[in-house]
Formats: structure tokens, C-alpha cells, sequence
């Protein structure tokens, strides 16, 4: 069963981002994904799930809004490198 939720918004806010209402609120949807998966409240499977897009839509998404696929420190990632090499 998935569930809605309601947002309010003043009519004139997409003309006022030169939008659509539908353009403004697939951006909205997508943003709340975007930060809910910024926050690591959401794997990005599910965040793709909330915005209505599939995964690898979503993950081309990130980097249009400044948001790491992977957020790894510089020493983790080092890590993964070095164990991912050949045996």
C-alpha cells in the first residue's frame, strides 16, 4: 500500500520558477528524495522509489544537484581500492 503526501504551495510559486505546476512538483519530489539520500535516511533504490524515477535516472540526478553518489572518507575509499585489485 504507499501512502501521499499532501503540500500546500501558493499558486503562483511555479510561474514564479518559470515552471509548470507538474514541471514544480516533480522537482519537489525529486528534492526531498535527493536530500532524504543526502542525509543517508534513504538508500538511493529507495530515494529513486520516492521520486518517481528509476535508480540509475536518480543517480545521474545527484550530480546535478551537488550530492556524492558515494560519500566515502578519503582513507575508506583508499581502502576499497587497494582490496578491489587483483589477487
Amino acid at each position: 500500500m504507499n501512502r501521499s503526501i499532501h503540500i500546500e504551495y501558493p499558486a503562483t510559486l511555479p510561474d514564479a520558477l518559470q515552471k509548470t505546476p507538474a514541471e514544480f512538483e516533480r522537482e519537489a519530489r525529486l528534492a526531498m528524495a535527493v536530500k532524504l539520500f543526502e542525509m543517508k535516511r534513504l538508500s538511493s533504490g529507495q530515494a529513486a522509489l520516492l521520486a518517481g524515477i528509476d535508480r540509475t535516472t536518480f543517480l545521474m540526478q545527484l550530480s546535478e544537484q551537488s550530492v556524492a553518489m558515494i560519500d566515502l572518507p578519503p582513507e575508506e575509499l583508499a581502502d576499497d581500492v587497494r582490496h578491489a585489485g587483483p589477487k
